[in-house]
C-alpha cells in the first residue's frame, strides 16, 4: 500500500521513542526512534516490533513513549464539482 492508501484506511503516523539498556552496561540508557504508519488504539505494527525486540535483541527495554497522528481521515475527502480559472 502507498502512504496515501494507508492514511485513507485509517492508519496514522506513529512515532515511538524507545529507551533501552546497553547489554554490557546496564546503567547506560540508549535511545532508538521508530516511525511507521499504524492503526490506533491497538498499534499492531508497534507491538510486533516490540515483541521482536524483546525476543531477538540483547538490550532490555526501559520505556516506550509514542505519539500518533492521523494525517488524513476517510471523511476529510469529498468530491469537488467546480473549477476556478485564474487568467
Amino acid at each position: 500500500m502507498t502512504e496515501t492508501e494507508r492514511m485513507l484506511t485509517g492508519q496514522g503516523l506513529t512515532t515511538a521513542q524507545i529507551l533501552y539498556r546497553m547489554p554490557d552496561f546496564q546503567a547506560v540508557l540508549q535511545s532508538f526512534t521508530w516511525q511507521e504508519y499504524d492503526t490506533a488504539p491497538t498499534f499492531p505494527r508497534l507491538m510486533k516490533f516490540l515483541d521482536f525486540w524483546q525476543r531477538e535483541l540483547d538490550g532490555p527495554l526501559h520505556s516506550v513513549s509514542y505519539a500518533h497522528r492521523q494525517l488524513i481521515a476517510p471523511g476529510e475527502w469529498r468530491a469537488v464539482n467546480g473549477e476556478f480559472l485564474l487568467q
